[in-house]
Protein backbone atom coordinates (compact mmCIF):
# COMPACT_ATOMS: atom_id res chain seq x y z
CA UNK A 1 0.00 0.00 0.00
CA UNK A 2 2.93 2.56 0.80
CA UNK A 3 4.05 1.70 -2.53
CA UNK A 4 0.99 2.47 -4.43
CA UNK A 5 0.83 6.02 -2.46
CA UNK A 6 4.22 6.59 -3.38
CA UNK A 7 3.82 5.90 -6.82
CA UNK A 8 0.75 7.95 -7.22
CA UNK A 9 2.88 10.80 -5.04
CA UNK A 10 5.69 10.95 -7.58
CA UNK A 11 3.52 12.26 -10.46
CA UNK A 12 1.40 14.77 -7.67
CA UNK A 13 4.74 16.48 -6.43
CA UNK A 14 6.25 16.84 -10.36
CA UNK A 15 3.41 18.77 -11.52
CA UNK A 16 3.53 21.00 -8.23
CA UNK A 17 7.03 21.64 -9.42
CA UNK A 18 5.97 22.77 -12.99
CA UNK A 19 3.55 24.96 -11.51
CA UNK A 20 6.05 26.56 -9.21
CA UNK A 21 8.47 26.75 -12.18
CA UNK A 22 5.64 28.31 -14.17
CA UNK A 23 5.09 30.96 -11.44
CA UNK A 24 9.36 31.40 -11.29
CA UNK A 25 9.34 31.90 -15.49
CA UNK A 26 6.32 34.21 -15.79
CA UNK A 27 7.83 36.80 -13.31
CA UNK A 28 11.72 36.01 -13.31
CA UNK A 29 12.57 38.57 -16.42
CA UNK A 30 9.37 40.62 -16.15
CA UNK A 31 10.52 43.33 -13.43
CA UNK A 32 14.03 42.15 -13.71
CA UNK A 33 15.74 45.80 -15.04
CA UNK A 34 14.36 47.86 -12.13
CA UNK A 35 17.43 47.99 -9.89
CA UNK A 36 19.56 48.43 -13.22
CA UNK A 37 17.34 51.43 -14.17
CA UNK A 38 20.23 54.07 -12.89
CA UNK A 39 23.22 52.01 -14.53
CA UNK A 40 21.34 51.76 -17.94
CA UNK A 41 20.05 55.58 -17.72
CA UNK A 42 24.14 56.47 -17.96
CA UNK A 43 24.71 53.59 -20.60
CA UNK A 44 22.45 54.92 -22.93
CA UNK A 45 22.26 58.57 -21.74
CA UNK A 46 18.72 59.03 -21.31
CA UNK A 47 16.77 60.57 -18.33
CA UNK A 48 15.15 58.57 -15.78
CA UNK A 49 11.67 59.23 -17.22
CA UNK A 50 13.28 57.78 -20.56
CA UNK A 51 14.98 54.84 -18.61
CA UNK A 52 11.50 54.08 -16.98
CA UNK A 53 10.04 53.17 -20.84
CA UNK A 54 12.11 49.60 -20.20
CA UNK A 55 9.52 48.55 -17.49
CA UNK A 56 6.81 50.33 -19.47
CA UNK A 57 7.43 48.19 -22.38
CA UNK A 58 6.80 45.11 -20.65
CA UNK A 59 4.09 45.51 -18.23
CA UNK A 60 2.11 47.60 -21.24
CA UNK A 61 2.49 44.26 -23.55
CA UNK A 62 1.44 42.26 -21.33
CA UNK A 63 -1.97 44.39 -20.86
CA UNK A 64 -2.66 44.39 -23.99
CA UNK A 65 -1.37 40.09 -24.11
CA UNK A 66 -3.39 39.12 -21.39
CA UNK A 67 -6.63 38.78 -22.95
CA UNK A 68 -5.56 37.25 -25.79
CA UNK A 69 -3.59 34.54 -24.19
CA UNK A 70 -6.77 33.03 -22.28
CA UNK A 71 -8.66 33.24 -25.81
CA UNK A 72 -5.66 31.00 -27.47
CA UNK A 73 -5.43 29.01 -24.36
CA UNK A 74 -9.29 28.14 -24.13
CA UNK A 75 -8.95 27.02 -28.11
CA UNK A 76 -6.09 24.91 -27.95
CA UNK A 77 -5.60 24.04 -24.53
CA UNK A 78 -2.99 25.29 -21.30
CA UNK A 79 -0.12 23.26 -21.79
CA UNK A 80 0.36 23.83 -25.37
CA UNK A 81 -0.11 27.19 -24.43
CA UNK A 82 1.90 27.72 -21.68
CA UNK A 83 5.21 25.03 -22.39
CA UNK A 84 5.59 27.65 -25.82
CA UNK A 85 5.43 30.91 -24.08
CA UNK A 86 7.67 29.81 -21.46
CA UNK A 87 10.39 28.64 -24.58
CA UNK A 88 9.70 31.93 -26.75
CA UNK A 89 9.92 33.87 -23.35
CA UNK A 90 14.10 33.28 -23.28
CA UNK A 91 14.35 34.39 -26.70
CA UNK A 92 13.59 38.20 -26.24
CA UNK A 93 15.43 37.89 -22.74
CA UNK A 94 18.75 36.71 -24.30
CA UNK A 95 18.45 38.95 -27.21
CA UNK A 96 17.58 42.07 -25.28
CA UNK A 97 21.53 41.46 -24.08
CA UNK A 98 22.33 42.31 -28.08
CA UNK A 99 20.77 45.43 -28.06
CA UNK A 100 22.97 48.30 -29.51
CA UNK A 101 20.61 50.79 -28.80
CA UNK A 102 17.56 51.97 -26.53
CA UNK A 103 15.03 51.44 -29.01
CA UNK A 104 16.25 47.60 -29.78
CA UNK A 105 16.11 47.46 -25.64
CA UNK A 106 12.46 48.50 -25.70
CA UNK A 107 11.91 46.06 -28.54
CA UNK A 108 12.83 43.26 -26.71
CA UNK A 109 11.55 44.30 -23.22
CA UNK A 110 8.10 44.64 -25.10
CA UNK A 111 8.10 40.90 -26.44
CA UNK A 112 8.94 39.74 -23.48
CA UNK A 113 5.60 41.37 -22.02
CA UNK A 114 3.76 39.77 -25.07
CA UNK A 115 5.06 36.41 -23.98
CA UNK A 116 4.62 35.94 -19.93
CA UNK A 117 0.84 36.27 -20.02
CA UNK A 118 0.57 32.91 -21.99
CA UNK A 119 2.32 31.26 -18.43
CA UNK A 120 0.35 33.52 -15.59
CA UNK A 121 -2.87 33.90 -17.26
CA UNK A 122 -3.36 30.30 -18.29
CA UNK A 123 -1.93 28.03 -15.33
CA UNK A 124 -4.65 29.05 -12.94
CA UNK A 125 -6.63 27.53 -15.44
CA UNK A 126 -4.41 24.80 -15.61
CA UNK A 127 -5.00 24.23 -11.79
CA UNK A 128 -8.44 24.41 -11.46
CA UNK A 129 -9.15 22.31 -14.22
CA UNK A 130 -6.72 19.19 -13.27
CA UNK A 131 -6.23 19.12 -9.71
CA UNK A 132 -9.11 17.69 -8.19
CA UNK A 133 -7.94 17.86 -5.02
CA UNK A 134 -5.81 20.07 -3.12
CA UNK A 135 -5.76 23.07 -5.92
CA UNK A 136 -5.45 25.64 -3.19
CA UNK A 137 -2.25 24.01 -2.15
CA UNK A 138 -1.12 24.17 -5.73
CA UNK A 139 -2.31 27.92 -6.64
CA UNK A 140 -0.23 28.59 -3.56
CA UNK A 141 2.95 26.80 -4.64
CA UNK A 142 2.65 28.61 -8.11
CA UNK A 143 2.35 32.28 -6.16
CA UNK A 144 5.29 31.32 -4.26
CA UNK A 145 7.64 30.70 -7.62
CA UNK A 146 6.37 34.26 -8.81
CA UNK A 147 8.04 35.76 -5.23
CA UNK A 148 10.84 33.81 -5.87
CA UNK A 149 11.40 34.39 -9.60
CA UNK A 150 10.15 38.34 -8.97
CA UNK A 151 13.08 38.75 -6.02
CA UNK A 152 15.59 36.69 -7.70
CA UNK A 153 15.39 38.02 -10.94
CA UNK A 154 16.50 41.74 -9.70
CA UNK A 155 18.49 40.23 -7.06
CA UNK A 156 20.14 38.54 -9.71
CA UNK A 157 20.06 40.53 -12.10
CA UNK A 158 21.67 43.51 -10.36
CA UNK A 159 24.52 41.32 -8.86
CA UNK A 160 25.25 39.93 -12.17
CA UNK A 161 25.57 43.96 -13.59
CA UNK A 162 27.67 44.87 -10.46
CA UNK A 163 30.05 42.35 -10.96
CA UNK A 164 30.08 42.31 -15.41
CA UNK A 165 28.06 43.81 -16.97
CA UNK A 166 23.92 44.63 -17.88
CA UNK A 167 24.36 42.37 -20.98
CA UNK A 168 25.05 39.53 -18.66
CA UNK A 169 22.42 40.36 -16.56
CA UNK A 170 20.00 39.49 -19.37
CA UNK A 171 21.60 36.37 -20.64
CA UNK A 172 21.56 34.65 -17.47
CA UNK A 173 17.87 35.76 -16.83
CA UNK A 174 17.59 34.07 -20.61
CA UNK A 175 19.05 31.05 -19.39
CA UNK A 176 17.04 30.41 -16.24
CA UNK A 177 13.70 30.99 -18.49
CA UNK A 178 15.15 28.10 -20.93
CA UNK A 179 15.55 26.02 -17.51
CA UNK A 180 12.26 26.76 -16.44
CA UNK A 181 10.76 26.38 -19.88
CA UNK A 182 12.48 22.58 -20.18
CA UNK A 183 11.62 21.90 -16.77
CA UNK A 184 7.77 22.79 -17.16
CA UNK A 185 8.02 21.04 -20.95
CA UNK A 186 8.89 17.30 -18.60
CA UNK A 187 6.56 17.87 -15.74
CA UNK A 188 3.64 19.52 -16.42
CA UNK A 189 0.96 16.73 -17.51
CA UNK A 190 -1.12 16.88 -20.63
CA UNK A 191 -4.49 18.44 -19.83
CA UNK A 192 -7.10 16.16 -18.90
CA UNK A 193 -10.26 17.87 -18.49
CA UNK A 194 -9.57 20.61 -20.34
CA UNK A 195 -12.59 21.27 -22.92
CA UNK A 196 -12.30 23.50 -25.96
CA UNK A 197 -14.24 26.97 -26.07
CA UNK A 198 -16.63 27.68 -28.55
CA UNK A 199 -16.88 31.10 -29.93
CA UNK A 200 -15.64 34.20 -28.53
CA UNK A 201 -18.66 36.53 -29.03
CA UNK A 202 -20.74 35.79 -25.82
CA UNK A 203 -17.13 36.94 -23.51
CA UNK A 204 -17.02 39.96 -25.67
CA UNK A 205 -20.60 40.70 -25.14
CA UNK A 206 -19.36 40.10 -21.58
CA UNK A 207 -16.97 42.00 -21.47
CA UNK A 208 -18.94 45.17 -22.26
CA UNK A 209 -21.71 44.64 -19.50
CA UNK A 210 -18.41 44.19 -16.91
CA UNK A 211 -17.85 47.73 -17.95
CA UNK A 212 -21.41 49.11 -17.67
CA UNK A 213 -21.52 47.59 -14.02
CA UNK A 214 -20.15 50.67 -12.02
CA UNK A 215 -18.89 48.75 -9.50
CA UNK A 216 -16.85 46.46 -11.24
CA UNK A 217 -15.31 49.79 -13.37
CA UNK A 218 -14.47 51.19 -9.88
CA UNK A 219 -12.61 47.68 -8.65
CA UNK A 220 -11.02 48.33 -12.32
CA UNK A 221 -10.07 51.65 -11.15
CA UNK A 222 -8.59 50.26 -8.14
CA UNK A 223 -6.78 47.94 -9.83
CA UNK A 224 -5.29 50.04 -11.89
CA UNK A 225 -4.19 52.49 -8.94
CA UNK A 226 -2.66 49.36 -7.08
CA UNK A 227 -0.38 48.78 -9.42
CA UNK A 228 0.26 52.53 -10.11
CA UNK A 229 1.22 52.99 -6.72
CA UNK A 230 3.56 49.68 -6.45
CA UNK A 231 6.12 50.55 -9.81
CA UNK A 232 6.05 54.15 -9.12
CA UNK A 233 7.64 53.28 -5.74
CA UNK A 234 9.74 50.42 -6.73
CA UNK A 235 11.18 51.90 -10.31
CA UNK A 236 11.81 55.97 -9.03
CA UNK A 237 12.82 54.53 -5.50
CA UNK A 238 16.23 53.02 -7.29
CA UNK A 239 17.53 56.70 -8.57
CA UNK A 240 16.37 57.99 -5.42
CA UNK A 241 18.93 55.89 -3.33
CA UNK A 242 21.66 55.52 -6.05
CA UNK A 243 22.24 59.48 -5.09
CA UNK A 244 23.60 61.10 -2.42
CA UNK A 245 23.23 61.09 0.65
CA UNK A 246 22.36 56.86 0.06
CA UNK A 247 24.99 56.30 -2.77
CA UNK A 248 23.77 52.35 -3.66
CA UNK A 249 25.72 50.26 -5.56
CA UNK A 250 23.16 48.69 -8.60
CA UNK A 251 23.96 44.84 -6.15
CA UNK A 252 22.90 46.59 -3.26
CA UNK A 253 19.53 48.35 -5.13
CA UNK A 254 18.57 44.17 -5.93
CA UNK A 255 18.53 43.59 -2.69
CA UNK A 256 16.36 46.38 -1.77
CA UNK A 257 13.43 43.95 -3.06
CA UNK A 258 13.70 41.82 0.00
CA UNK A 259 10.75 43.47 1.20
CA UNK A 260 8.49 42.16 -1.19
CA UNK A 261 9.03 38.70 0.95
CA UNK A 262 7.70 40.40 3.82
CA UNK A 263 4.78 41.50 2.04
CA UNK A 264 4.38 37.84 0.36
CA UNK A 265 4.63 36.77 3.65
CA UNK A 266 1.84 38.86 5.57
CA UNK A 267 -0.63 38.66 2.53
CA UNK A 268 -2.23 35.35 3.14
CA UNK A 269 -2.83 36.44 7.04
CA UNK A 270 -4.46 39.51 5.58
CA UNK A 271 -6.73 37.49 3.22
CA UNK A 272 -8.03 36.08 6.38
CA UNK A 273 -8.83 39.58 7.83
CA UNK A 274 -10.65 40.08 4.25
CA UNK A 275 -13.01 37.67 4.91
CA UNK A 276 -13.75 38.60 8.78
CA UNK A 277 -13.86 42.98 8.27
CA UNK A 278 -14.52 43.18 4.58
CA UNK A 279 -13.14 44.72 1.12
CA UNK A 280 -13.16 47.95 2.09
CA UNK A 281 -11.50 48.18 5.37
CA UNK A 282 -9.00 46.06 4.19
CA UNK A 283 -7.74 48.60 1.41
CA UNK A 284 -8.42 51.45 3.36
CA UNK A 285 -5.96 49.88 6.41
CA UNK A 286 -3.87 48.83 3.39
CA UNK A 287 -3.08 52.01 1.82
CA UNK A 288 -2.69 54.11 4.79
CA UNK A 289 -0.12 51.93 5.85
CA UNK A 290 1.42 52.07 2.12
CA UNK A 291 0.88 55.53 2.07
CA UNK A 292 2.83 56.13 5.27
CA UNK A 293 5.07 54.16 4.13
CA UNK A 294 6.44 56.01 0.72
CA UNK A 295 6.19 58.82 3.27
CA UNK A 296 8.93 57.37 5.41
CA UNK A 297 11.35 57.14 2.44
CA UNK A 298 11.62 60.62 2.99
CA UNK A 299 13.56 60.46 5.78
CA UNK A 300 17.19 60.63 4.77
CA UNK A 301 17.93 56.92 6.97
CA UNK A 302 18.18 54.00 5.00
CA UNK A 303 16.64 51.62 7.77
CA UNK A 304 13.84 53.93 7.86
CA UNK A 305 13.42 53.92 4.33
CA UNK A 306 13.73 50.27 4.38
CA UNK A 307 10.70 50.30 6.78
CA UNK A 308 8.68 52.44 4.37
CA UNK A 309 8.90 50.27 1.59
CA UNK A 310 8.25 47.22 3.49
CA UNK A 311 5.03 49.15 4.49
CA UNK A 312 4.60 50.11 0.86
CA UNK A 313 4.82 47.24 -0.41
CA UNK A 314 2.74 45.05 1.89
CA UNK A 315 0.13 47.82 1.97
CA UNK A 316 -0.30 47.22 -2.30
CA UNK A 317 0.00 43.14 -1.73
CA UNK A 318 -3.03 43.52 0.61
CA UNK A 319 -5.11 46.44 -1.25
CA UNK A 320 -4.61 43.83 -4.30
CA UNK A 321 -6.21 41.02 -2.33
CA UNK A 322 -9.34 43.04 -1.55
CA UNK A 323 -9.11 44.40 -5.15
CA UNK A 324 -9.30 41.32 -7.25
CA UNK A 325 -11.29 39.12 -5.15
CA UNK A 326 -13.43 41.67 -4.92
CA UNK A 327 -14.66 41.40 -8.36
CA UNK A 328 -15.81 37.78 -7.95
CA UNK A 329 -18.46 39.35 -6.29
CA UNK A 330 -19.59 42.45 -7.92
CA UNK A 331 -19.68 40.51 -11.66
CA UNK A 332 -22.64 38.87 -12.10
CA UNK A 333 -21.69 36.80 -14.82
CA UNK A 334 -18.97 35.65 -16.81
CA UNK A 335 -16.26 35.99 -13.48
CA UNK A 336 -13.27 34.44 -15.48
CA UNK A 337 -13.56 37.58 -17.78
CA UNK A 338 -14.12 40.34 -15.00
CA UNK A 339 -10.84 38.87 -13.85
CA UNK A 340 -9.14 39.29 -17.02
CA UNK A 341 -10.32 42.85 -17.22
CA UNK A 342 -8.92 43.26 -13.47
CA UNK A 343 -5.62 41.85 -14.80
CA UNK A 344 -5.42 44.15 -17.89
CA UNK A 345 -6.46 47.37 -16.56
CA UNK A 346 -3.83 46.55 -13.25
CA UNK A 347 -1.12 46.52 -15.78
CA UNK A 348 -2.25 49.03 -17.70
CA UNK A 349 -1.88 50.92 -14.40
CA UNK A 350 1.46 49.36 -14.02
CA UNK A 351 2.77 50.81 -17.50
CA UNK A 352 1.45 54.50 -15.74
CA UNK A 353 3.33 53.76 -12.68
CA UNK A 354 6.61 53.33 -14.29
CA UNK A 355 6.23 56.11 -17.02
CA UNK A 356 4.28 58.80 -15.47
CA UNK A 357 6.33 59.74 -12.01
CA UNK A 358 8.97 60.45 -14.37
CA UNK A 359 7.71 63.68 -15.31
CA UNK A 360 7.19 64.29 -11.31
CA UNK A 361 10.93 63.45 -11.09
CA UNK A 362 12.25 65.73 -13.70
CA UNK A 363 10.55 68.42 -11.52
CA UNK A 364 10.72 67.58 -8.35
CA UNK A 365 12.70 64.86 -7.65
CA UNK A 366 11.43 61.83 -5.13
CA UNK A 367 9.73 64.40 -3.33
CA UNK A 368 7.66 65.49 -6.08
CA UNK A 369 6.76 61.45 -6.84
CA UNK A 370 6.44 60.62 -3.27
CA UNK A 371 3.28 63.67 -3.37
CA UNK A 372 1.87 61.57 -6.56
CA UNK A 373 2.18 58.55 -5.65
CA UNK A 374 0.61 58.87 -2.28
CA UNK A 375 -2.27 61.01 -3.79
CA UNK A 376 -3.32 57.88 -6.02
CA UNK A 377 -3.51 55.64 -2.98
CA UNK A 378 -5.78 57.99 -1.37
CA UNK A 379 -7.97 58.39 -4.36
CA UNK A 380 -7.88 54.47 -4.42
CA UNK A 381 -9.37 54.61 -0.91
CA UNK A 382 -11.61 57.45 -1.99
CA UNK A 383 -13.12 55.12 -4.97
CA UNK A 384 -13.40 51.99 -2.26
CA UNK A 385 -15.27 54.16 -0.18
CA UNK A 386 -18.34 55.30 -2.38
CA UNK A 387 -18.58 52.10 -4.96
CA UNK A 388 -17.75 49.17 -2.62
CA UNK A 389 -20.95 47.94 -0.99
CA UNK A 390 -20.38 45.46 1.97
CA UNK A 391 -20.93 41.94 1.05
CA UNK A 392 -22.44 39.38 3.01
CA UNK A 393 -20.12 36.93 3.99
CA UNK A 394 -21.51 33.89 2.52
CA UNK A 395 -20.89 36.37 -0.75
CA UNK A 396 -17.09 36.81 -0.64
CA UNK A 397 -14.97 34.61 -2.62
CA UNK A 398 -11.78 32.95 -2.73
CA UNK A 399 -8.95 35.54 -3.73
CA UNK A 400 -8.43 35.49 -7.15
CA UNK A 401 -4.95 37.19 -6.90
CA UNK A 402 -2.61 34.26 -7.91
CA UNK A 403 -2.07 34.84 -11.59
CA UNK A 404 -1.37 38.92 -10.20
CA UNK A 405 -0.01 38.43 -7.15
CA UNK A 406 3.62 39.82 -8.07
CA UNK A 407 4.29 43.05 -9.25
Amino acid sequence: MERMVSQASAPSKTRTAAVVFAGFCAFVTLFAPQPLLPLLAREFRVSPAMISLVVTASTLAVALAAPFAGIVADRFGRKRVIVPAAFLLAVPTLLAATATSFGQLLFWRFLQGVFTPGIFAVIIAYINEEWEAGAGAATAAYVTGTVIGGFSGRALAALVASHANWRWAFVMLGALNLLGAFAIRAWLPAGRRFQRARGGGSSGAAMLRHLRNPRLVATYAVGFCVMFSLLGTFTYVNFYLAAPPFLLSTAALGLLFVVYLVGAVVTPIAGRAIDRLGHRFALVMAFTGGATGVTLTLVHSLPVVMLGLTLACTGVFIANSAGSSYVGSAATESRASAVGLYVTFYYVGGSGGSAVPGFFWARGGWPACVALIVAVQLLTITLALIFWKPLPKSHIPAPLTAAIEEG
